[in-house]
Order: structure tokens, then sequence, then C-alpha cells
């Protein structure tokens, strides 16, 4: 049964915003499926979007970064798909069971299914993928798979995680976004991390890379080998890596370019645009990806170890002043380290919040032992914004100011996207650190991976930064990955919140919300909980 298409009005937000200074958040969300109900599919054509910044890879399975979780799942499927409401669906896997103790997941293995160079897919692949990938070099997978003690191959359509602890997070995070399966023929025996296979994708999955020029355009073309019936229906995905947000939304109006995904338009324009008959905006389809734009502390600067600069640093930032003026009401101020859509487990309910309090900020920061000097500074700080969209930029600039109100000077240091990734996660040469991450459809998949004291690996992208260690909280964690009750689970992740918003190791600034904007005549591009960040296999073009 196909989802009903339902729009918001917002003709009355628009219309505010040119009187208004500081823009108000959004009012309420247009949701819709995309789906063309009624109209058959048709094959060809060339889809057209574009992005900011370009890709380092193109495999999902070595990093968790936005690039490659956009990119991956063309070229790679995984175990699962999730309809809406992450009802798992199949997709490598046809079937599936699991063990009463929750101890033994069994995949049934779809057949006659070949990679993009005519080898066979088997269950070799998928073992090898959890075992020497997955659980080695995927920032949240190293968290999500801890449990995961061996694959089992009895043969080539079979394969069966063996756990030691039940992992009900697993189910959600096996998508080809999460968990791509990589060809065992391709990169085993090989430095996973340098093997060529990386940039040159050798996938399962509905397209196959025809050209990739570094920072510009990557072109896919369909697969004609795809196991999924007729489709993919689309001839060409073209993505095209484009600098200026201005740029990318002359280049959707003008046609140039037929969707853009992941909020890559200033959000007044995707707003404006949507408020035309030519345009649709849908806040579906981005389920496995609930993201926050959140600031880490480098808990090994010495100035970081007292907890009361955190806290003044929290109370010197508007959150609700970033969400209208930054995002502009796609998102609401952050409260948590869970999005608020983890809705089985988001809570504020005794958990410490930071109200934007100057006066506060400043005692705190005397309470601390850093008086402001004759010059009015009390110290110098770095902050290092992801140069991925424009908000961490944006938001920088305003937490600069902020601080300057409090005796803090703050210097905004930016770079490309490879130098910001080694500079916070393996250099560690920073003193914040501002991105938007995904939190997940399940906290154990997102979220855990920022605050487990073992997952604080250098090199390992979008993992534990901050350096954080608490022992309570890694037994909450630890004990919510195995739980089988939902009650105790969620019982298990408010005393987490609690706790990891008085140790404040991470400032969640913003849980965001994203938004696809697309000429009408782009069809089916939001089908089911994954959308954009799945294969875009039903995706076609209304002539």
């Amino acid at each position: 049964m196909k989802k009903q298409i339902f729009h918001i009005d917002r003709r009355g937000f628009i219309a505010g915003l040119a009187s208004s200074a500081a823009f108000p958040a959004a009012i309420g969300s247009s949701v819709g499926s995309a789906f063309a109900q009624g109209q058959t599919p048709k094959h060809g054509g060339t889809l057209t979007t574009v992005a900011w910044p370009g890709t380092t890879y193109m495999n999902a399975a070595i990093t968790t970064s936005g690039p490659e979780s956009f990119l991956s799942p063309k070229f790679f499927d995984g175990l699962l798909g999730y309809d809406y409401g992450m009802v798992e669906k199949p997709a490598l896997a046809t079937s599936w069971s699991i063990s009463e103790d929750g101890k033994r997941i069994t995949f049934n293995l779809r057949e006659g299914v070949k990679w993009h160079d005519g080898e066979p897919f088997t269950s070799k692949d998928v073992a090898f993928t959890f075992m020497e990938v997955i659980k080695v070099h995927h920032g949240r997978g190293r968290s999500l798979f801890a449990d995961l003690e061996t694959v089992e191959t009895p043969d080539d359509l079979t394969a069966i995680f063996v756990l030691s602890r039940p992992a009900p997070a697993i189910m959600k995070a096996l998508d080809g976004r999460e968990s791509p399966i990589l060809p065992a023929h391709i990169y085993e025996g090989t430095n996973i991390m340098e093997n060529p296979a990386n940039t040159n994708p050798i996938g399962t999955g509905a397209f196959k890379l025809a050209s990739y020029e570094r920072g510009v355009s990557i072109v896919m073309e369909r697969n004609p080998d795809y196991w999924d019936g007729d489709k993919p229906y689309l001839d060409r995905i073209i993505v095209q890596y484009i600098p200026d947000a201005s740029t990318r939304t002359a280049m959707l109006e003008s046609g140039q370019a037929d969707v853009v995904f992941l909020n890559f338009l200033p959000a007044l324009d995707t707003l404006r645009l949507a408020e035309s008959p030519d345009f649709e905006m849908v806040e579906e389809g981005y389920e496995t990806s609930a993201s926050n734009h959140q600031m880490d502390f480098n808990l090994d600067r010495e100035i970081f170890k007292d907890a009361r600069v955190r806290h003044a640093i929290a109370h010197a930032i508007d959150r609700q002043w970033i969400v209208d003026n930054v995002w502009h009401g796609f998102g609401v101020a952050g409260a948590t380290p869970l999005h608020h859509e983890q809705r089985a487990f988001f809570t504020t309910e005794g958990v410490p919040s930071y109200p934007y309090d100057l006066a506060k900020a400043e005692a705190l920061l005397d309470e601390a032992g850093y008086p402001r000097g004759a010059n009015g500074v009390r110290f110098d700080l770095t902050i290092d914004p992801t140069p991925y969209g424009d908000e961490s930029l944006i938001a920088a600039e305003y937490i600069r100011e902020q601080l300057r109100q409090i005796g803090i000077r703050l210097t905004i240091r930016t770079q490309d996207y490879a130098v910001f990734i080694k500079r916070c996660w393996t250099d560690r040469d920073f003193d914040l650190c501002l991105y938007t991450a995904a939190m997940g459809a399940d906290p154990t998949i997102g979220v855990q991976r920022f605050y487990w004291s073992k997952n604080f690996k250098p090199g390992v992208a979008f993992s534990n930064a901050s350096n954080y260690s608490n022992p309570e909280v890694d037994e909450l964690l630890e004990a919510a990955q195995v739980e089988l009750d939902p009650e105790k689970r969620k019982e298990q992740f408010a005393k987490f919140q609690q706790i990891a918003m008085t140790d404040l190791p991470t400032l969640p600034v913003v849980h965001t919300t994203r938004a696809t904007i697309a000429w009408r005549k782009v069809k089916d591009h939001t089908v089911d909980a994954v959308g954009a960040l799945g294969n875009l296999a039903n995706c076609w073009i209304e002539e």
C-alpha cells in the first residue's frame, strides 16, 4: 500500500520572511512518499543532482561520512531494506530468522546475484564484510557489531550471525548505506583502506560507476544485470559537486539539476521553491539518518577538563537562534544526545538543560578560575566546522560572536573535507569540532559511538572524538546493546541521557530534519524509510 502525500501550507511562513530580521522556525512539516500513484514507471533518462562536498571514497563500509553515505547504496546492496516505520524488507537476503535467545540470526541469501565484474555473490562476501571491514573500519559498526563473534557460512546462500549476546539494534542497520556488502574477492588480503575499489566500486548495486572526476562529478550508469526485476529505471545518475549554495539553487531552478537531496540548498530557497507548482518538497525518507548538529569538546585539552567551562559555553549559545536563523526551521533545539525522532527512547525528564544565559556563563567561567584579562579576554579557542553544507560554518560564526561576549576569543578554522576529518579524528588537533552526524534508527546504531569509551579510536571518523570516558555510561550503553525488553532499554537510555548531558563532552546543538526538493517530473525518488540514501532503483522521469 502506498502512502498518501500530505502537504502543509507554508505560504504564511514564506510571506513573513521578507519582513523578519530573525527568521522564525518553519511551522509543521511536509511529508510525502513521492510515489507516482497510479502511473507506470518508464525506463530511460538521466537524473542530475548537486551536492557538496565531493566524496573521498564511494564505499560506506569504511566511513560514515555524508558523501559516501549517499553514493555507496547506489553501488552496493545491504542484506535488508526498510519500508516506512523501519519495517524490514528483503534485499540481498530474501528471508531471515532469529533464535529465541537472540544470539543467532540466519539470513537466506538471494540466488543468482552477480558483482559488477560478473563474479557470483555468496555468503563468503557477507562474512568478510562484517568480520573484516565493518567491525574494524566503520565508525558505527565497531560498537554496533561488537558482539558479533563470527558469521557462519554453511553454504553459498546462507549466512548466520553468531552473537555473544543479543544485539536488537542490528536488525535496523543492515541496509546498503549502513552495512554495504563488499566483494571478498576484491578486498581479501589487501589494505582495506587503500584498496583501489574504494574509488572504483565493484558492487551488486543498481548502478555502476561510469566516470569520476574528483571533487567535480560522478556519473553512474544502469546495471543491466541488477537482480530486482527490470530495475533500475534510470539510464544514468549524475552528481555534480558545487561548492556555492546559491549556484546549486540556480541549477535546480534552471533545470540543470532535477532534484536536490539532503538539504543541499539553502533552507529558505527550499521553502520558496516548495511553494511553486513545479516542485515538490518531501521530508520523508530519512528515517535511517535522523541527524544531530553537534559540537565536540576535546577533553584532552586542559581547559575542558573542568565541566564548568563546557557548561558555560553551552549557556552562551542560543540553540533556538541557530534553529531559526541557520537551519530555518528544519530542526529543533538540541536537548539530549538522542534525536527527538528516536521517540521510543528520547526524553528530557531529569535531563540537565543549558538555557541561553550569558550571565550564568560568565559566572561559571569566573568560578572555574578563568577571569577576564586586561583586554577582556579570558582565553583563546579554535573551532573546526565541517565543510559539509553551509550550516556548520554559519553556526560557527554565530558561536564566535557569542563566546566573544563572555570573554572567549574564538578562531574559526576552515579546510577541505579530507583535512577536516584527519584533523578531528586522526590528529585530534582541535578544541571544538562542529558537524552534523546521523544518529540512526536506534541509539545503539548512531549515538553510542560518540560516548562509548571503547569507541575512542584515532583514525576512525565520526567516533568518540572528545575522548569521553565514563564507566557508568559505558555500562548503560553496553546493557542497552543486548537488552531485549523495550521498557528496560528505555530506562537505560533515559539514565544515559541524564549523565551525558551532565558531563557534556558533546553539545547537541540542533536535532535536524531533512528535505528533498525535486521537479515534479521526477517520480518515486522517495519510496521507503531509506529514501535518497538508498539505491534510487525505483526512481524514474516523466517526459
